[in-house]
């Protein structure tokens, strides 16, 4: 199986991770993406208070749970209708993405359309089912092809696009036209910048019918909880039924700890707000340092990462980077037509943000 996957893209940085690692004043990690900031102590309190647990959890999750994905919705990102049935915890989203097409049972003879920039594990969990694999950011690009499932995504990684209310509306009415499933990973809903992104759940983008349409959302980044493993996915609840059958049967359960944690992190917007200002200083600082040793960004009006080329082969640009000591992620990690560009990460350090700027200022002089 793993000869009919593509090379882990993040097994071949590993000469420019040494040689970033070598700068005298250590390396600058802006490269995967990983949180560094210390899980509030709301949500580590809970996950010690839910830690006797020794029976099994419920695919499902808690009743509590469910409750705080669909208040959590609501309350932050303007999403309505979502019923405690219609939201499901995952064992994070990567997770979800990469089985999403085998839990649905397709196969060989369908397609599955990703964004021409895409998150790797999109196309990996096609080929996971077999089946076809369409890279397309317009409807016209598909022509009369009905596919079986489409990715949005927005935020964008890589690239921090928002897609827009028309655009939405659009690609949801054509969907429905065709019977076309919709998966929206909108696991940086809640980090608009200079655009501010909708769920495809939202009324003003489905007029409150979630049929055919799944939004994916991640507790990794907004609540720092990469390493517990915590998302969910919400919408169609016939789509998230037939996702709990097949689960139930994989044993796909998130940790009754985990859960309790998840709680605290959905019913609670304070530290939310704290990680976002957070990040949003971060890029306050480092965008124009970027942009000032001769880049240029483009779009980067959400999300955690800048979208950053120096008209060059991306490649060249990491090695540039590595020898100040600064690893970014080549952007062709991410499609071919990431090839010019590099993905800058937000999450690092105050400390190592300042590094990284320092070092590019030198380097402009």
């Amino acid at each position: 199986m793993s000869g009919s996957l593509p090379v882990f893209p993040w097994d071949t940085l590993a000469d420019v991770t040494a040689t970033a690692r070598a700068h005298p004043d250590g390396i600058v990690d802006l490269s995967v993406g990983t949180p560094v900031d210390d899980v509030a102590p709301v949500i580590r309190d809970a996950l010690a208070a839910a830690g006797s647990a020794p029976g099994y959890p419920t695919t499902a999750g808690t009743a509590a749970l469910r409750e705080a994905a669909v208040t959590a919705l609501q309350r932050r990102y303007g999403v309505t209708g979502v019923t405690p049935a219609a939201v499901l915890p995952v064992i994070g989203t990567k997770e979800l993405i990469a089985w999403l097409p085998t839990l649905l049972g397709l196969d060989g003879s369908d397609t599955v359309v990703v964004p021409e920039l895409a998150y790797p594990t999109y196309e990996v969990g096609a080929l996971l089912a077999h089946t076809a694999v369409v890279r397309a950011d317009s409807l016209t690009q598909l022509g009369p092809a009905s596919p079986a499932l489409v990715y949005l995504n927005s935020p964008s990684n890589p690239t921090g696009k928002v897609l827009g209310v028309d655009h939405l509306r659009k690609v949801v009415g054509w969907a429905r036209e065709r019977g076309v499933l919709i998966a929206s990973d909108e696991c940086y809903l809640g980090l608009g910048w200079d655009a501010a992104p909708l769920s495809v759940l939202h009324p003003d983008v489905c007029d409150g019918d979630h049929t055919g349409l799944l939004a994916v959302h991640s507790l990794s980044k907004t609540s720092s909880l990469a390493g517990y493993r915590a998302g969910f996915v919400a919408g169609d609840p016939a789509v998230v039924a037939e996702l709990l059958a097949v689960r139930k049967h994989a044993g796909m359960m998130v940790p009754t700890p985990v859960q309790g944690a998840m709680v605290a992190a959905l019913d609670d917007d304070a530290h939310e707000r704290e990680q976002r200002e957070r990040y949003a200083r971060r890029r306050a600082a480092l965008l124009p340092a970027i942009e000032a040793a001769g880049f240029t960004v483009d779009h980067s009006e959400a999300g955690l990462y800048l979208w950053a080329t120096r008209g060059e082969p991306c490649r060249d640009t990491v090695a540039w980077l590595a020898e100040r000591g600064i690893l970014v992620a080549p952007g062709e990690f991410y499609g071919p037509r990431g090839a010019r560009h590099v993905r800058v990460a937000l999450t690092a350090t105050d400390e190592r943000i300042a590094a990284a700027v320092q070092r590019l200022a030198d380097s402009a002089r």
